[in-house]
């Protein structure tokens, strides 16, 4: 802008020294050469026309050498005839001759008094002529310099619309700075600002509306339009960068309501799990739930439904392992119930009905036939016990004793550190399983101890009487994980065979 300005200043000086040199110019009608009386040669008269200290002096002061004086007699030349020569045309130089800034003297007046009534004339048409020009000088020099106020005036306005725009605007009123008030996505903001966008530019509309007024156009218009061109060009960037920042900060916005939206999502969706949950125990049983009252399902034979048990074993001299099982399978053989397998032996036992044979036990290999059935679909209550010493063995249905016997792996202590596992017998460490020997049914309450109960005891169990524990392996839920699709319920076993 600054720039725009000292050009602005320039063309306008350079404009009004052009004015004068062709108000300067402008050749005068001169006076023919009068012959004197008694017919005097032009060596008289060109005497008579150096002594007369006339208006041709201030001509020649105006034009210059070459004026309408004509040319000096050159030395040597030949006379000049008796009869005065036609006046030669006036011809302008355009030399801009510094005009005098005073008025002729007293004597020069005297001396344009003495002269012909033509050349009084062509004088105070001169006088006339340099006052025009030096009011119009004057007039020139006040318009150039309103012109530079109003330039100073736009110039520190855009300035201040650069540095910023709500302080650019604290001239048309008392304004209060929103931008550290709130945050840069308030909607308040975005209108504000818009509205000082748009009080600015009618601002601009009214000074573009202003200025012709005020300026002539006819002395410079290339200059003068150019400061309204130069406030569009500030006007559309300033904009342009108003209307990225309102983008940026709404895209920043919707960027913050979608992650709100999701985090709100998130915590509903927490709080309907747990006011699920509240449901359920505010509507379930009022008696109190033990941590064994639950069942392990296996809806179809296959080789990958099966639960495991996350406890390991010490070495065992003695066993009892009871359980409540429903067998749902349609054919022939009831499959495995558990089976436990250590390193160097996948059969350390094996409680198994496979085929049309009776329900047998295995320990290391050795076999014992029992006589149990489950073919009834119903709820039965199981239970085996072992001793290492002489290979004694005792099964149980229904708290009742169905058959004993011995040699059964005698003096052969279980070892430790192996895997149980409910549902499939196994032919290597944990895997490995058999489709045809897979249990199909319900298992509940499977229990274990390092010693054999007593057939009270068993009865009691059986009976939902007396429930008991198993001291080495007890029924928990946070000990059972099913797998491959055996799912894990809540079941009080007592409960649901009375019901069956």
């Amino acid at each position: 802008m600054k720039f725009l300005a000292v050009l602005l200043a320039a063309g306008m000086l350079a404009f009004l020294g052009a004015v004068i040199c062709i108000i300067a110019s402008v050749p005068l009608a001169a006076s023919p050469a009068r012959a004197l009386p008694g017919g005097a040669d032009n060596a008289s008269v060109a005497s008579g026309a150096a002594a007369s200290p006339g208006p041709q002096r201030s001509l020649s002061a105006l034009h210059g050498a070459g004026g309408s004086a004509g040319p000096p007699a050159l030395p040597g030349a030949p006379a000049a005839s008796a009869h005065p020569l036609p006046p030669g045309p006036l011809f302008s130089r355009f030399l801009c001759t510094p005009l005098a800034a005073a008025c002729p003297s007293g004597a020069q007046q005297g001396d344009a008094a003495g002269a012909a009534p033509g050349e009084r004339e062509e004088l105070l048409l001169l006088q006339n002529t340099a006052e025009q020009l030096r009011q119009t000088a004057l007039q020139q020099e006040a318009r150039i310099r309103a012109d530079q106020d109003t330039i100073r005036e736009l110039t520190g306005k855009l300035g201040r619309c650069e540095s910023g725009l709500p302080r650019g605007l604290q001239g048309a009123g008392p304004r209060r700075d929103t931008m550290a008030d709130g945050p840069w996505d308030s909607p308040a903001l975005i209108l504000e600002l818009e509205d000082a966008v748009r009080a600015l530019r009618d601002r601009i509309d009214r000074l573009e509306q202003e200025l012709p007024a005020r300026v002539n156009l006819s002395a410079a218009p290339a200059p003068v339009s150019a400061v309204p061109t130069g406030l569009h060009s500030k006007m559309d960037q300033l904009e342009g960068q108003l209307l990225a920042q309102v983008l940026a900060l709404e895209k920043e916005r919707a960027a913050l309501s979608h992650s709100s939206r999701r985090q709100r999502q998130e915590v509903e969706k927490e709080l309907d799990v747990l006011q699920g949950r509240v449901a359920e125990l505010e509507h379930g049983s009022s008696a109190y739930s033990p941590p064994d009252a639950f069942k392990i399902s296996i809806p179809i034979r296959n080789n990958y439904m099966y639960a495991r048990v996350r406890k390991v074993l010490p070495e065992l001299y003695a066993f009892t392992a009871c359980m409540w099982l429903r067998s749902r399978s349609s054919g022939t053989g009831q499959g495995t119930p558990f089976s436990y397998s250590v390193p160097g032996q996948a059969n350390e036992i094996v409680l198994l009905e496979a085929g049309h044979e009776p329900m047998e036990l295995l320990i290391n290999d050795k076999v014992a036939q029992l006589p149990l059935s489950l073919k009834d679909n119903d709820w039965h209550h199981i239970c085996v016990a072992w001793t290492t010493r002489d290979g004694l063995w005792s099964a149980y249905q229904d708290g009742e004793l169905q058959g004993s016997g011995e040699n059964l792996a005698a003096w052969h202590p279980i070892k430790p550190h192996g895997i149980l596992i409910l549902g499939q017998e196994q032919d290597t460490l944990g895997g490995r399983f058999d489709a045809t020997q897979a249990f199909v049914g319900d298992i509940a309450q499977f229990n274990l101890w390092d010693h054999a109960l007593t057939p009270a005891q068993v009865l009691g169990i059986a009976n939902c009487t007396a429930p008991l524990l198993g001291n080495i392996l007890p029924w928990e839920d946070k000990l059972v994980e099913a797998f491959g699709g055996a799912t894990k319920a809540a079941f009080d076993v007592c409960k649901g065979r009375a019901k069956a």
